[in-house]
């Protein structure tokens, strides 16, 4: 295990969106150990209404979530930066264990320590029923490739 993630802040653009594709790809994994490293030891969340510090944490709340929310698919992008911060917004694809489609929205406020490792995460999301024919993220569970279109070409 590492205790340096780089890139490392002050963010400039392109550190910011290169940032922002690996959280989008460690996400996209939906294995809670890998993502959890992303984050310092005793980071601190606010997710929705839940609240959680540290990375014992962190695994329990994203093996909780994965398992509900079905079929994952995310795409993050950035929205703005400054120093050892980052926002984004992102748009993620799941159903439920009855089968209903979700795409859920959201803003994300994150902040970095010096070895780029996620001390604060502050997240707010709602929740937009879809059909299944309504779906716009249609690749193999995973990462996302590199020719499948963003938030902003998508229109969302």
């Amino acid at each position: 295990m590492t205790d340096a993630r780089p890139p490392f802040p002050p963010f400039d653009a392109a550190s910011a969106a290169q940032k922002a594709r690996g959280a989008e790809d460690g996400w996209n994994s939906r294995d809670p150990g890998r993502v959890s490293l992303a984050y310092s030891v005793d980071s601190r969340w606010r997710n929705r209404a839940t609240f959680l510090e540290g990375r014992d944490q962190i695994v329990a709340f994203l093996a909780e979530k994965w398992r509900r929310e079905q079929e994952y698919r995310l795409i993050k992008e950035v929205w703005a930066f400054s120093g050892n911060r980052i926002a984004v917004r992102f748009a993620y694809e799941w159903h439920d264990e009855a089968g209903s489609w979700f795409r859920s929205y959201g803003n994300e406020n994150w902040q970095f320590d010096e070895n780029g490792l996620m001390t604060h995460r502050h997240a707010s999301i709602n929740d937009l029923p879809i059909d299944a024919a309504e779906r716009l993220f249609h690749w193999p569970l995973g990462r996302r490739p590199d020719d499948h279109p963003g938030l902003s070409d998508l229109g969302l």
